[in-house]
């Protein structure tokens, strides 16, 4: 039992494996109401029967916290338009998502005069840092406990037996007891077979929201992406909202097998991971913003804006949202958007995104400067000039260098001839 008590405690639920038995564990150790708050992020299934599930367990109260809209338009999308990918592979599905979860939380438990926020992380993951960091920022006065890193419970293999002795219902069997992460952008599957990076995943069998290469249709698809500033507003013409471009694209980009990582990244806390991500969606609209970037930016600000990149792309990662570095680099981030609009249309075969075309009112692309046909606009004799003044410090260099050699030359065959005087 432990020494502090709580009145109310909030609950961050899932329904899975984890919070399946906090909530049991809760009650056991603190007596404690437990009200369960689960976000809609946008993993579907997953939400349904969970009330049920929670008050049968335990649960005093449920919450189900629509934020699908927020975790698109003040996460997904400010990090798209950073072009953030962490370690140039991950996408951030699950990064994007805890900081909106955490605001739910916060707002939740101050309406109802909680006196703690528990979340289910384990003290190995990334997602206690983003849970925790959130709350702090937030809400700082408020107590966090993560059972993980102080009840018995050391394995997912010890948290089924618990569940099992306390008649607790799981989803899950021991055999398919990977732990995942769904939401909206994105689906992660990590642990089983899954940790010795010698084995092969097997696709088949886990991928849910794409298939593999070998299972995509035998002929290309067409696809056309609008965006507005930066942001994605419509799917071959058809005007939408954010959800309900990127569920689009889930299922454009799941059935022709893009977006599958198999992913070994460094974990926040020092070690490094396996897990294998389905970012359908999210992928052709990293690829496609990309590709309007090239021809809306100047080199000078696309260039910078690529360094800037993997700092923001640490920062959601590592849980560092409300911060006000964050805040800064968006204000960067939104002034570099106001001429990425445009569409591009793509062309998916079995994985592959290849480029059909793009174009934006504000491209920067000049075929008339560009061609190499005869031009009336570029003058090639200017060249001359711009490659003498633009190599000038390399010849002063170069020249120095010449100096240098021609003096120890000098010195060397002065040296020789005193020694044959010498001699």
């Amino acid at each position: 039992m432990t020494e502090k008590t709580y009145n109310k405690i909030v609950l961050a639920y899932s329904g899975g494996l984890d919070t399946s038995v906090i909530i049991h564990w809760l009650k056991e150790n603190y007596g404690s109401e437990i009200i369960a708050v689960t976000a809609n992020v946008g993993q579907d299934d997953e939400l349904i029967g969970l009330e049920e599930k929670a008050l049968k367990t335990g649960a005093s109260k449920f919450y189900l916290a629509e934020i699908e809209e927020a975790f698109v338009y003040d996460s997904i999308f400010p990090t798209l338009k950073a072009g953030a990918i962490y370690e140039n592979k991950y996408l951030l599905g699950t990064a994007t998502a805890r900081p909106i979860i955490a605001k739910a939380l916060v707002d939740i438990a101050k309406q109802e005069g909680a006196d703690a926020i528990c979340h289910g992380c384990t003290g190995k993951g990334n997602d206690q840092v983003r849970f925790e960091m959130g709350i702090k920022a937030l809400a700082p006065e408020m107590d966090i406990i993560a059972p993980w890193r102080t009840w018995d419970i050391t394995s997912r293999e010890e948290a089924i037996d618990y569940a099992e002795l306390h008649q607790i219902p799981l989803k899950i069997s021991r055999e398919t007891n990977y732990s995942k992460d769904k939401n909206l952008w994105h689906l992660s599957h990590e642990g089983l077979d899954l940790e010795n990076p010698l084995n092969e995943p097997k696709y088949d069998s886990i991928l849910e929201m794409s298939v593999s290469p070998e299972q995509a249709p035998d002929k290309p698809t067409n696809v056309s992406i609008t965006f507005d500033e930066g942001i994605p507003v419509a799917i071959d013409g058809k005007e939408m909202n954010g959800v309900s471009l990127i569920k689009a694209l889930n299922s454009i980009g799941g059935s022709n097998a893009i977006g599958i990582q198999d992913i070994i990244e460094n974990r926040l806390v020092g070690m490094k991971s396996r897990g294998v991500y389905e970012t359908p969606g999210g992928t052709l609209l990293y690829f496609a913003h990309e590709q309007l970037e090239m021809i809306t930016l100047d080199k000078e600000t696309l260039q910078y804006k690529q360094e800037l990149a993997q700092k923001y792309a640490n920062l959601i990662y590592n849980g560092q949202y409300f911060t006000p570095l964050k805040q800064a680099l968006d204000s960067f981030v939104d002034e570099t958007q106001k001429t990425v609009s445009g569409t591009v249309k793509l062309k998916l075969y079995k994985g592959n995104m290849i480029v059909s075309s793009v174009e934006s009112p504000y491209s920067l692309y000049s075929e008339a400067f560009a061609t190499f046909d005869q031009d009336d606009v570029y003058d090639q004799n200017d060249a001359a000039g711009f490659i003498n003044l633009y190599g000038l410090s390399s010849v002063i260099y170069a020249e120095m260098k010449q100096k240098i050699q021609f003096g120890k030359q000098a010195e060397e065959s002065f040296q020789l001839k005193q020694a044959g005087i010498n001699a």
